[in-house]
């Protein structure tokens, strides 16, 4: 039987082709088939379930963000999986960074200003996100808690849409992943003032993050691999040895500079402590911001 990575969300995105990637890889180092399926609808919760519910024989991958498995479980009524009950860690593969990045018409070019800017006019203080109920979402409610200012938040539908409208100037603020402000922020056409992330990025490691900066706020989100619950131990081991080498590799860490993510292996144990972490750190946040997903 091939070996089949399931990707929650829509063929072509940033994810997809990791997936790909990875797959790619992985069937090389196990000798197997991989087919990678597409199962998309309710936020990525259909793709997930579907997984929980495949027979744990090693056959049946999960691959997605953070987030989707930790996080949706704090925001649904009913998700319909518990991300650490219902499946066997693998790795993590790579971390996805996020920052605050600003409109060339604000004339703002660094974070101080930024806050001194939205102290002054909270009114003209929205900021775009990719979509609600993401880190963004909730990096945006964090940092309005500690500036004592009610920013107005935009979701969108993803993180480009969003970041062409920071272009544009359409919005003033834009809080998403690096990856996907990075080109424009190269080109000049927008500006990063903070990362959101622990450390400070590769890609631009002339901009502190939000902490540095004295701001409490850090948020970030990764890829992970995880079979269903009860996968034989030798299978997930197999696996997390192929996808740790792969990471490794030269093509791939090309790769992933390209799409603005670094790489960031573990073992599986690891996998389920960055998780609970995460749930830990971002729990109180979430439960403060009072936000739910409808159905």
């Amino acid at each position: 039987a091939p070996l089949k990575i399931v990707f929650p969300f829509g063929a072509g995105g940033g994810g997809d082709t990791l997936t790909r990637l990875i797959g790619d890889k992985l069937g090389t180092a196990l000798n197997r088939t991989i087919v990678v399926e597409n199962k998309t609808g309710a936020d990525g919760r259909i793709g997930i379930q579907t997984v929980k519910a495949a027979p744990p024989d090693g056959d049946t991958l999960l691959m997605t963000t953070g987030p989707t498995m930790w996080l949706y479980p704090m925001t649904h009524p009913a998700p319909g999986y518990d991300p650490f009950a219902d499946f066997a860690p693998i790795a993590r593969l790579c971390r996805i960074e996020f920052c605050i990045a600003v409109a060339n018409n604000t004339g703002l070019k660094t974070m101080a200003e930024l806050v001194a800017w939205v102290k002054a006019s909270p009114d003209k203080a929205a900021y775009g996100v990719p979509g609600a109920g993401t880190i963004p979402h909730f990096t945006g409610d964090r940092l309005s808690k500690t500036l004592g200012v009610e920013m107005r938040r935009v979701p969108y539908r993803g993180g480009a849409p969003a970041i062409n409208d920071l272009v544009a100037g359409q919005i003033p603020i834009v809080i998403g992943t690096l990856a996907d402000a990075l080109q424009q922020h190269r080109a000049g056409t927008i500006r990063i003032v903070a990362v959101v992330s622990a450390t400070r990025s590769p890609f631009v490691p002339d901009i502190a993050t939000l902490k540095e900066l004295g701001h409490d706020v850090v948020g970030d989100a990764w890829y992970g691999l995880w079979a269903p619950a009860k996968t034989p131990a030798d299978k997930i081991t197999a696996i997390n040895k192929a996808t740790v080498a792969a990471i490794a590799m030269p093509d791939v860490k090309a790769r992933l500079d390209t799409w603005g993510l670094v790489g960031a292996p573990s073992t599986p144990d690891e996998l389920t402590a960055i998780m609970k972490a995460d749930a830990a750190a971002w729990s109180e946040i979430v439960k403060a911001s009072g936000f739910r997903m409808s159905n």
